[in-house]
């Protein structure tokens, strides 16, 4: 049987670092800790899942301290976490029975990444990543903000989720990374370009963004998720700032990295049902709920977009157009996907007595 080497990198996590190490017991053989500077008792707690706990000066270079730790693994595999992931139960007993029949030859290992979860803890938006890798092979970090771990060879796939549990709350530090390396005229790689406009976009600073995600799409070298994700995200910073037709502009744009995908569908149809063009709002949820499922995107992807969140909708549009019998069934089959949704239940209230109330009027005026 394979051996599993745990790297972490890790500063200021003694609120859920426990969590994140005991959630891989029976799964790793070596667990490596680097501490990039904290202030509060994280080593301490560290302590007590393993002794190879490293320091590292912080450069502002996430690929660095990763590629650090990396160097200090001595097992067969390497399987990276951050403190706010943890392996649930179930992905924690399928992991210990993959390790078993793992063969050696392969080189790396892709898993879901849960980000966001519904109120049933149901999964609502989830990209993959490669987890885990083989030591030999000497695969490294890039990046120095939203780093990317370069892999070759042989890649399988994996059901095995690693659930982000994200405690931390949105802070300027990668903004202000990016803003010294563009100070210091360093040189972008075009997926620096695309982060460093995510966090301007996250940062409000949408005008600033939007140039930047132009000059990311203008260097035609970027991964196509990341390609469509700066379409969708433009159109957002233009939206915020109320411009409506450079939004869907933007929405379009995405067509030129593949086929329709419904969180663009989506976001068009809401674009014409703020203005209240009900045909054209309709056209792209109907459009959206046609697609499948996007199980073979590697990039992030929002599942409430391809599963409930147009069937919602499509309510919405129906009821303003006094078609409450349609209203009704899309609310329905909304809550085939998501049961427990406030919104979806009202409407379920909401167009019973609309049903009502039109069968009464309609007794009445004969």
């Amino acid at each position: 049987m394979v051996t599993i080497s745990l790297c972490m990198i890790v500063k200021d996590e003694k609120d859920i670092l426990d969590h994140c190490l005991s959630s891989v017991q029976g799964i790793v053989d070596e667990i490596i800790i680097v501490d990039t500077g904290s202030t509060d008792n994280t080593k301490q707690i560290a302590s007590k899942h393993t002794q190879h706990i490293y320091d590292f000066h912080w450069i502002d270079d996430f690929a660095a301290a990763r590629n650090f730790s990396f160097d200090q693994a001595t097992q067969d595999y390497i399987l990276w976490m951050d403190a706010d992931d943890v392996l649930e139960e179930e992905d924690r007993l399928k992991f210990i029975a993959f390790k078993q029949q793992l063969d050696i030859d392969v080189d790396s290992v892709m898993m879901p990444y849960h980000l966001a979860h519904d109120a049933d803890g149901k999964p609502t938006y989830t990209f993959r990543r490669n987890r885990l890798v083989r030591r030999d092979r000497g695969f490294r970090w890039e990046g120095a903000v939203h780093e990317l771990l370069i892999v070759s060879g042989t890649i399988i796939q994996s059901d095995i989720a690693i659930t982000h549990r994200k405690e931390k709350k949105l802070t300027d530090r990668n903004l202000l990374i990016f803003r010294k390396r563009k100070q210091a005229n360093a040189t972008f790689s075009p997926r620096d370009l695309f982060y460093f406009a995510n966090e301007l976009r996250d940062h409000g600073f949408h005008e600033e963004a939007v140039t930047v995600y132009k000059q990311f799409l203008a260097t035609k070298q970027g991964w196509v998720e990341d390609c469509f994700h700066a379409c969708m995200n433009m159109a957002d910073c233009y939206g915020s700032q109320g411009k409506e037709t450079e939004s869907v502009k933007a929405l379009l744009l995405s067509l030129a990295y593949g086929p329709p995908r419904a969180e663009m569908c989506c976001r068009l149809g809401s674009v014409f049902l703020e203005s209240n063009r009900l045909e054209q709002a309709l056209y792209w949820y109907h459009t959206a709920t046609r697609l499948g499922q996007p199980d073979h995107y590697l990039g992030p992807v929002a599942r409430e977009y391809w599963t409930w969140l147009p069937h919602v909708q499509l309510s919405i549009c129906y009821d303003k157009m006094g078609q409450w019998t349609k209203a009704q069934l899309h609310n329905e089959i909304a809550s085939f996907h998501n049961p427990r949704h406030p919104s979806i239940i009202n409407n379920r209230k909401y167009f019973a007595q609309k049903i009502i109330q039109s069968a009464l009027s309609s007794s009445d005026s004969l």
